[in-house]
């Protein structure tokens, strides 16, 4: 479970770029790897295609090193999948070989270029990351980026016992009003899990006072809210 922090960080000063290419993350928190390339699609995705969620042309927002939009494109899916991390764009390319996947680096906050396209919208750990005003504006940009019913299937760190420190996690409450008041419909919201690898933020957890379970390889067990909505 979390305990009371002994060092708090300004998450909204988090260097993406800088971790990707081998930097620090955030600070001093000794974050120089990405945790959450754990080398596979996350489960919770793997779960939305198991459940029928994906469907049409289909945007990955904050696609990270590729992993999720690499196994959609391998079950046949149209994908787009976008970071404002330019080394990230840079990795997942390569790490997508020859997949029929449409790479571009972008401000998912805005998504200036791809308004009405996107059946289906993933978000595989992003909504966390931003700052309250972030998060309005990306909800917004989402909408805009969606078709007419489309679907938006989410992931993001939960505020809970045992998750991620705030505000790096969020309230069950914030996640409905966010999408809500951007004009998604949640039609679903429970907590799932969210694998990390916990070699890479031992220090940092330990830092922060967090507690957080792993499993026998070595992966975190990070609770997130797995949020179904609609584009009302």
């Amino acid at each position: 479970m979390s305990k009371s922090t002994d060092q708090s960080y300004d998450f909204a000063t988090a260097d993406f770029n800088s971790v990707y290419r081998g930097g620090e993350l955030l600070g001093d928190a000794g974050i120089t790897r990405a945790p959450w390339d754990i080398g596979e699609a996350q489960p919770g995705v793997i779960e939305f295609e198991r459940r029928g969620r994906i469907r049409g042309a289909v945007l990955d927002a904050g696609c990270g090193l590729g992993d999720n939009c690499i196994f959609l494109a391998s079950r046949g899916y149209r994908v787009t999948a976008v970071d404002a991390a330019s080394a990230a764009i840079e990795l997942a390319t390569e790490r997508a070989g020859g997949a029929d996947i449409e790479f571009a680096v972008a401000d998912a906050t805005s998504l200036t270029g791809f308004e009405d396209r996107f059946d289906t919208v993933l978000d595989s750990a992003l909504f966390h990351t931003l700052d309250a005003d972030g998060r309005r504006r990306y909800a917004a940009a989402l909408h805009r980026a969606a078709r007419p019913g489309a679907w938006l299937d989410m992931l993001c760190f939960a505020a809970v016992p045992g998750g991620m420190p705030e505000p790096l996690s969020v309230k069950e409450e914030t996640v409905r009003q966010v999408l809500e008041e951007a004009g998604w419909k949640v039609t679903e919201l429970q907590q799932a899990i969210y694998w990390g690898v916990a070699e890479v933020t031992r220090d940092f957890l330990a830092r922060t006072g967090t507690q957080v379970e792993t499993d026998a390889q070595g992966r975190t067990q990070l609770p997130v809210w797995s949020v179904l909505a609609e584009r009302a």
